[in-house]
Order: C-alpha cells, then structure tokens, then sequence
C-alpha cells in the first residue's frame, strides 16, 4: 500500500511506538513518518506507507506551527515535563513584559537544541547519551521565527504560538525566552498544528504530487522509456538546466535529476493512484 497520510499522536508515546500501532491498524510493513514529536508531545505526524516513504526529502514542511505551553518557574533538564528538577513560585510578569521579549526572538536566531533531542553525536542519539548521564555538547545552530503570539497566560502558564523553520525546537524558543525573563522554564505541553501545508484531517489519504517542492518537467520521448527506466537523454525534456525535477504521467510519476548535460533517476515510477482505504 502506497499511502501519505497526517496522523494526530497523542500524548506520553514514542513517535516510534505511535508508527507501530499505525502499522497494525493498516496492516501494512512498509511505513515512516517524518518530524519526530517527543513522548510528551501530541499533533501533526507525516506518515508514508510503501513507495511514498522516499518522499520525505522532497516535500515542503516548513513552517512548522505548535502550540506551546510554557511553564514558567520549572526547570527541567528535557525542557518538558519530565525529568523536573526544581519549581519556583515566582511573581507574575506583566503581559506587555512577555509580549516585549517575544518579539526580541522572532526572525533568525541562534540556539543550542536540548541534549534530550534526536541528534546523532558519533552515531548515537543525544536523548540516549543524555539519560546515561554522559556528557556531552551540542554545536549552536540558527533557527527562522516566523512568528510567536502570545495566546493566554495563566501565571505561571504562558501559551504561545509559533511558526518555526525546519529544523528548530520550541523547547530552545522556551529556553531563550525564559533567559530573557531571568528564569527557569520548561514545556509543560506541545502541540503541532502543522508542517507546511500539512494538517491533520482524520488520516485522509493525500496525493504527494501537491506536496512536492520540485519545478515540474515535460518528457518528449516515449512514455515507456521512463516507465521501463531507460537511460534518458537530456534533448528528450522540455526544461535543460540543472535541477531536480518532477516528470508525471497519468498513473505513476518520478524524480529526476539534471547535472551537466546528464539525466538520473533519483526516484522511478512511483504509483500515483490514491490509497483511500479505511477514509
């Protein structure tokens, strides 16, 4: 079963685990997900089964939207709910306060992702090597802030909204916000509402032709020469010039690549036709 599909995970589960009981539910071997969503957080997952799990490099996710729960006063070392270390009662801020430093963290800034992340350091996941207590650093990086509303606040919770590039953690944007505010903080709850153009709509199956970020190309040739993968000559397209590109047909369609004169496949015949099973 080919199928691209959004699925809403819940709370205190893996992304991993969440994947599994998806597995049963469709009763297919071949699936992923892209965007890992921490245990304690719940909302939009990208999900492929089949083929379509070779079309995460080439859909556009960004921005992605949470909805964040700060909780003002907590330390933790995950930046989230669990592993809390300390609480302290502080004094209420005012709101123009919070609404001023929010603004200072909009557009590109530099952060350290949480040592309880997914990155890799020497092959392993920082999450891991953080809960063996090993010590290690992570490198700064930058992040793009789209936005950040102020959508309630409840001393000490502060509920924010934000747009973030690919790649950036709503636990740092907490982090640097509390920095700013000269105290701790950590996540009391996150959701995603969505990546790019994908939302969560009851695990409709999508058509990955109107998620992929490529420059569509038209093939001259012969249909079949595609769809029995033979070698391809750059005279037979449409478009010349260096890129990735998208070629399709009325039942399948696949990816290619324009260096130099020369033309690859990076993907072929990839079915087309709508999994709508169990919709």
């Amino acid at each position: 079963m080919n199928r691209l599909f959004v699925a809403n995970k819940p709370i205190n589960i893996s992304s991993n685990r969440f994947l599994g009981q998806l597995k049963k539910k469709y009763k297919v071997k071949s699936a992923g997900f892209s965007g890992t969503l921490d245990p304690f957080a719940s909302g939009c997952l990208i999900i492929a089964f089949g083929a379509y799990t070779k079309l995460f490099n080439y859909i556009n996710q960004a921005p992605k939207c949470y909805e964040a729960t700060i909780w003002l006063g907590a330390k933790s070392a995950s930046l989230d709910n669990a592993n809390i270390e300390k609480i302290s009662i502080l004094e209420p801020f005012l709101l123009k306060d919070l609404q001023n430093f929010t603004n200072q963290l909009i557009g590109e800034i530099e952060f350290t992702p949480p040592k309880y992340s997914a990155k890799h350091i020497n092959g392993a996941r920082a999450y891991d090597l953080a809960r063996k207590g090993i010590d290690f650093e992570l490198k700064t990086q930058k992040m793009q802030v789209f936005s950040a509303q102020i959508l309630n606040y409840s001393h000490p919770f502060l509920t924010i909204s934000l747009k973030l590039s690919h790649g950036g953690y709503a636990r740092s944007w907490a982090e640097l916000l509390a920095k700013k505010l000269n105290c701790d903080a950590t996540l009391s709850a996150l959701k995603r509402i969505s990546e790019g153009d994908f939302f969560y709509e009851n695990e409709k199956a999508l058509n990955p032709l109107d998620f992929l970020k490529l420059n569509k190309n038209e093939y001259l040739g012969d249909e079949s020469d595609i769809a029995l993968g033979k070698k391809l000559k750059i005279q037979n397209f449409k478009e010349q010039k260096n890129g990735l590109y998208l070629i399709a047909f009325d039942d399948f369609f696949s990816i290619i690549e324009i260096f130099n004169g020369e033309v690859k496949y990076k993907l072929n015949r990839i079915s087309n036709v709508v999994d709508c099973a169990q919709d």
